[in-house]
């Protein structure tokens, strides 16, 4: 078997090469509406579908993982992503883009559980936080590249995006596909004695559902930074192209805050407190978002919304990896990965409704209030998915 540091800075390498290319959503609102002529609702409903595509992504990608392998189901899913984003490059019409995004939304998750899971497979329980965070820290890295490169790309032709995304999905396939060795995806552990390798069902544990709600709420909220940002931007009378320059902040911001992590006070703050703190300072963030008129406005409140991610990268991962028998993991890591798609079917037209309706103002109101919502909640969450005698499955 490989060293655990081997496989996870494989998939923290192989993650950083595909996020180059990674700044294709929050441009394709922008993309269906001024090059393919979609209003805004329309392109919220467009980016709702490829929400639905997402959900069954997951599962699919859970269910493979733990049946084929985590390395083959890996590459398949970078693979058909990168064949959907061309078809999205290259769609001559709006039913072609609705017919790519679907292809993308049912590709472009596939990827998550496994790799979330190999993790799992090799990584003592104590250190997963760490090695989860260090897989966010590493997009954070590579998106300070990206979003420059987005920022010209997208300034010059926003179908490029797409381009280089397809690109980097498949440099990030190839590049997986020979240096992840084949049996580090069957490294699973034992099946506990007495049940069989499918009886653990992640659908009837009442902790791993509980996460997934809480996670459906602060989804929601994080992808109005992918959906709304670059329309907000638009509404305030800047370019939509420098929502790439802004995500580049915001990586610099979580690589240059890696140390705050390790500093003395905070460090000994366990990881349901550090999550209501990483929830408050969130929420400020996108507070000013809302009420940003100029660009550097717009880059302070980027930095602070950003010092909330980093407070909460890669825990709740970690909670998750905990619950999960071995031989279940992918699947584990599935079901909570769709609170993510959940929250794109809800999330995108909320968001465009309310930037429509009422303004940016609103919008970036609400979602401060759905962040302080959490950090409140923190305490009677962790009670619940902590508690001894909650079992994951009845007997």
């Amino acid at each position: 078997m490989p060293s655990v540091s081997r496989v996870v800075w494989l998939l923290v390498v192989g993650r950083a090469v595909n996020r180059l290319g990674a700044f294709t959503l929050p441009f394709l609102t922008v993309a269906l509406t001024d090059l393919l002529g979609a209003s805004v609702t329309a392109a919220g409903a467009l980016m709702a579908m490829f929400g639905i595509g997402s959900i069954a992504s997951r599962l699919v990608g859970g269910w493979l993982a733990d049946r084929l392998g985590r390395r083959t189901t890996i590459v398949l899913g970078l693979v058909l992503t990168a064949a959907a984003q061309l078809g999205l490059a290259g769609a001559p019409s709006l039913g072609a883009a609705a017919v790519a995004i679907a292809g993308l939304g049912l590709a472009y998750e596939i990827y998550e559980p496994p790799s979330q899971a190999l993790i799992a497979d090799v990584v003592p329980s104590h250190a997963r936080p760490a090695a989860y965070g260090l897989l966010s820290a590493s997009l954070a890295a590579a998106g300070v590249a990206a979003g420059l490169l987005a920022t010209a790309v997208g300034a010059t032709d926003l179908r490029l995006l797409f381009v280089v995304d397809a690109a980097t999905c498949l440099g990030c396939a190839v590049l997986l596909g020979i240096a992840l060795p084949g049996d580090a995806a069957r490294q699973l552990g034992p099946t506990p004695p007495g049940r069989r390798p499918n009886a653990a069902s992640p659908w009837r544990d009442r902790r791993l559902l509980a996460l997934t709600a809480s996670g459906v709420a602060f989804a929601a909220v994080y992808l109005q930074i992918n959906t709304a940002l670059a329309l907000t931007l638009d509404r305030r009378g800047i370019s939509a192209s420098y929502v790439g320059l802004l995500l580049a902040a915001s990586a610099l911001t979580i690589v240059a805050g890696q140390p705050l992590l390790r500093w003395g006070r905070f460090a000994r703050v366990d990881s349901w407190r550090a999550m209501a703190i990483g929830y408050v300072v969130l929420g400020i963030g996108l507070l000013a978002t809302g009420f940003a008129t100029t660009l550097p406005a717009f880059a302070a409140a980027t930095v602070i919304w950003s010092l909330g991610d980093l407070i909460l990268l890669g825990r709740v991962y970690g909670f998750v990896a905990e619950l999960a028998p071995a031989h279940a993991r992918a699947q584990y890591f599935s079901v909570y990965g769709l609170s993510w798609g959940v929250a794109t079917v809800i999330g995108p037209p909320a968001g465009t409704f309310l930037v429509d309706r009422a303004g940016p103002g609103a919008l970036w109101t609400a979602t401060a209030i759905v962040c302080g919502v959490l950090a409140a909640t923190q305490t009677a969450l962790a009670r619940f998915v902590t508690r001894s005698h909650c079992a994951a499955d009845p007997p």
